[in-house]
């Protein structure tokens, strides 16, 4: 790799003791320089009387102002643009190919390959809501996290894990992109003793469905991994808080805990999510019925371990939006 260049101070000074008639050596040790630095400090000084940085001419760009023009142009209107669409147009367009020159003249821009996120739109009704969650739950004990049943619905899509898209965009933007194909629409829940029931949602999801998903796979589910007195979780779709699911969860006594909307980042539950997309990618399905299949093998892999630490981590999701709010408010 290369090094940083030394400070003007430091090449003065290697000059200064050269004059007074020190050695390579002794200059290299006594300064911490290596010596084939301070060799090429002192020829260059001699020659240009010199130790500064001298403009560098470079390689004059092959790729001309229209060209440049044009390539920030089409990865400004289509932000999923990939690198290799952007040089077929080039070459279309008599302009050189290379992809290093093509990514060069982007960078010039400003603009940068990201990985496209989704994020849920806040307001300030769920900021103040989250902030308030935070608190209330920030003292919650271990006990208490590990009787509840954690839950939500996941999209696994064929080709790629979920949104790994890359874009172009300019630093301190994140585009919110949303991607199509073959897919399977998945309902599970876990607690820290372990991963619960996994189902298959077919067609669309409505609180009948809903409502029998829980009554098939929730109750089991509580029994495998016995947490006790039970607390559920579950986020706030109209599904789930509709009345024909209210009303089951109430003949069955189950204890839903209180959840603000729009915050999939307080529910541990996504990251066993990922931990399954991840696992099933891995082996490359390459159709939805191999998908099928390996959503379940890979679900009762997932180590016991892995939910328990997962759980355990839980306080370090309402101390950082109580930490987010107070920074916000610093400024």
């Amino acid at each position: 790799m290369k090094s940083k260049e030394l400070s003007v101070d430091l090449r003065g000074r290697i000059v200064l003791r050269h004059k007074s008639g020190e050695g390579y050596r002794k200059t290299s040790a006594v300064l911490k320089v290596p010596m084939s630095t301070v060799v090429s400090i002192i020829r260059k000084w001699k020659k240009l009387e010199t130790t500064r940085t001298l403009p560098r001419a470079g390689w004059p760009s092959k790729l001309s102002d229209q060209g440049r023009r044009a390539l920030v142009r089409e990865v400004t209107k289509n932000q999923m643009v990939t690198l290799s669409e952007i040089q077929r147009s080039s070459v279309e367009r008599g302009e050189p190919s290379r992809r290093t020159t093509i990514s060069a003249a982007i960078h010039q821009s400003g603009l940068y390959g990201r990985v496209a996120r989704r994020k849920p739109l806040l307001s300030k009704r769920h900021m103040a809501a989250h902030l308030e969650f935070a608190k209330r739950h920030l003292k919650d004990s271990q006990t208490i996290r590990n009787k509840i049943l954690w839950s939500d619905e996941t999209k696994i899509e064929l080709f790629g894990v979920n949104a790994r898209r890359h874009v172009w965009r300019k630093s301190g933007t994140i585009p919110t992109v949303k991607h199509g194909g073959g897919n399977i629409i998945l309902w599970g829940c876990y607690s820290a003793a372990g991963n619960g029931r996994l189902v298959r949602i077919k067609g669309k999801m409505t609180a009948a469905m809903y409502r029998h998903i829980l009554d098939e796979n929730l109750l089991q589910s509580a029994l495998d991994l016995r947490p006790g007195r039970r607390f559920f979780q579950q986020d706030n779709d109209p599904k789930h808080t509709a009345k024909l699911s209210k009303e089951w969860l109430q003949d069955n006594s189950v204890n839903v805990l209180e959840w603000p909307s729009q915050s999939p980042d307080l529910n541990l539950i996504e990251h066993l999510w990922r931990d399954l997309k991840m696992a099933v990618h891995q082996r490359f399905p390459s159709n939805l019925m191999e998908l099928e299949r390996c959503y379940k093998e890979e679900w009762a892999k997932l180590a016991k371990d892995r939910c328990a630490k997962l759980v355990a981590s839980y306080s370090k999701r309402p101390e950082a939006v109580i930490a987010a709010k107070s920074a916000s408010t610093k400024y």
